[in-house]
Parts: C-alpha cells; structure tokens; sequence
C-alpha cells in the first residue's frame, strides 16, 4: 500500500533508530537530557533565534505559543483556514481563553498589511484588545503554498505598528525554504516565535520544536509541563530529531516527485490539478472524494480527503518517483 495521506506517515531511518537506542538521556523537566539539550540548541541556530523548546506536536507547540504570548480575554488574528484555527480543536480558546478573529487571505493564504491593520482592535471598555497575530508558511489548507518572505514581513510590520506579537505556524517551514530558496532563519526573521515539525517531511519518528527570544522560551518551558508535555528521558525522541533536522536539505526531492504526480493526474479526465509549491497536492474530482478515495485505496493507494470533492496527495521520503508513477497509474484506472 502506497501512502500519500501525509508526510506524518514517514517511518523513522535505520540511522534513526541506531540514534534512539544509544542517546545519552536525562531528566529533561530538570534540564537534564543532553540529547534534548543539543537538539534545542541546534534547532535555534538553524532558524537563528536565541532558543527552542522541543515540544511532543507541532499543536502543542502552537498552542504553547498563544498561551504565552497572550492573557486571557485577549484576541488573536489569524487566516481563515489557518490550522491553529481549524484544525487544533479549538485550543485557542479552551487552553488560553482567547477570541480569534479571521481574515481571509485569499487563494494563497497571506494576510496583507492593510488588512492586519483593518483588523486590529484597540482594548477598551467594550473590546478584547488584539495582542497576537498567527501567520502560516507553507499553507497546509492551501495546499502547500509557500508564502514569499516580504509577504510574511509586511504582516509582521503591520502587526508591530500597533505593538501585536507575531507568531509562525511553520509545521513545514523547510518545504517554504526549499521552494523559496531562502534559509529558514530569513523567513523566521520578521517574526517572533516559529513553530516548525521535526515529523512531517524531516521524517522524525516525533516531535517539534518551538523557538524564539530566550525570555519567551523559558515561560514557554512552564506552560508546556502545564499542558502535560514536561517529558522525561526524552533523548530516544530527540536523537532522531537532530538527524531529522540535517534532512531538510533533501525537500527539494518531495516538491519534485509532487510536480510529477500533479502532471500525471492532470491528464487524468475528471480531475483538476494545480501547480503544488512544495510537497502537497490538492485534486479536486468531478464526484464524492470518498467515492474517489475508496476506488484508489482498492488500487493500493492511499491519499486524504480534503474537502466534499477535493482530495490531497503528500509526498514524502517513503515514496519515490516509480511510487508516483503507480499512483498516477492506479488514478488512471479508476
């Protein structure tokens, strides 16, 4: 069974799980996993920020950030279908108490200045008071899109005109470098905080990394062990993680096997394709995604519904191109 679901579905190296087995480990609540030490340190320098905290999931990590960046009460802007909106089960306002407001960002999901600025609310008497701006790079629900550096640092400037907090949901921050062709530390840079997933494309069995100023990390650190992520002898985790974070040299392979499936599905009637930026693509189908989705799992294939009539493929490090050949072909047969 080929799996196009996600790239979450990677299955961790053999040099992975040599790493796991003999990391160094401590209790890392009292600071004392080296392993996690190393891997915090060497994700802050790769995004060039003073610190990181590795955290269990890119939600929790997002989660963490809105609850230090804010106070109770306050409101956050964000993309309509942003993921810390959509789909992290409502965290914003059950772990922070927090109202969200949404802005439309268009086909491509990226918020304008005029629009951070039409957006932002004063605290007074009668309103919450804006106070953190959410921005997200790749685009998980545009599939993929890969936000252009001075979009991102328009919003920001925006933002910070009215002295609003920035945060990045960059779950697949290295699949926008990649397509960019930029570092990730200049796309982190207009930013404040970044969130980014060791176990999506990276290919870590789990785990993700928050990272920002120094001062922001350590309250960070607190509202993890709130949340119930103060993990102990966390180096069999982080071990992969710091081989995972070498492997976002090799994205460019996913964005490319992505571009091939696309053009073969295109030429497949019924179906509309676009362009992917990175390693996601969105199909729409002239019928039922599940209809769709059931035919090319009995072909051996597995992808995800994305919507009433739209479905999504993700490349990964598990499938290669002769993999995407047998996809196009299995699509093909339907």
């Amino acid at each position: 069974m080929l799996d196009f679901r996600s790239d979450t579905v990677t299955k961790p190296s053999e040099a992975m799980r040599e790493a796991a087995r003999d990391a160094d480990v401590g209790d890392d609540v009292y600071r004392g996993d080296p392993t996690v030490n190393e891997l915090e340190a060497r994700a802050a320098e790769v995004v060039g920020t003073e610190a990181a905290l590795y955290v269990p999931s890119g939600t929790m990590g997002n989660q963490i950030a809105i609850r230090t960046h804010t106070e109770r009460g306050d409101e956050l802007l964000c993309e309509t279908d942003s993921h810390i909106y959509k789909w992290e089960l409502g965290g914003i306002a059950q772990h922070s108490g927090v109202q969200a407001r949404t802005i439309d960002g268009g086909d491509r999901g990226a918020l304008a200045p005029e629009q951070v600025h039409d957006g932002y609310v004063a605290r007074d008497g009668h309103r919450p008071g804006t106070s953190l701006l959410c921005v997200e790079n790749t685009h998980n629900s545009k599939g993929g899109i890969a936000i252009p550096v001075d979009d991102i640092a328009a919003a920001a400037e925006a933002a910070r005109d009215h002295d609003v907090s920035v945060h990045l949901d960059g779950a697949r921050l290295f699949n926008a470098a990649a397509a960019l062709d930029v570092p990730a530390s200049e796309i982190v840079a207009p930013v404040d905080t970044v969130m980014f997933c060791l176990s999506k494309g990276l290919g870590a069995p789990v785990g993700s990394i928050l990272a920002g100023p120094e001062s922001f990390i350590e309250e960070a650190r607190r509202v993890r062990k709130l949340f119930g992520g103060g993990m102990r002898q966390a180096g069999v985790i982080a071990a992969p993680g710091l081989l995972a974070l070498e492997n976002r040299t090799r994205l460019q392979e996913d964005h490319a096997n992505a571009q091939l499936l696309a053009d073969g599905l295109r030429d497949i009637e019924g179906l509309g394709v676009s362009d992917p930026d990175t390693n996601i693509v969105l199909v729409d189908t002239d019928g039922p995604a599940e209809t769709f989705l059931d035919a090319l799992e009995a072909e051996g294939v597995l992808a995800s519904r994305f919507g009433p009539e739209q479905v999504r493929f993700c490349t990964h490090w598990d499938v290669d191109g002769s993999d995407v050949e047998t996809a196009i072909d299995a699509a093909s047969s339907l």
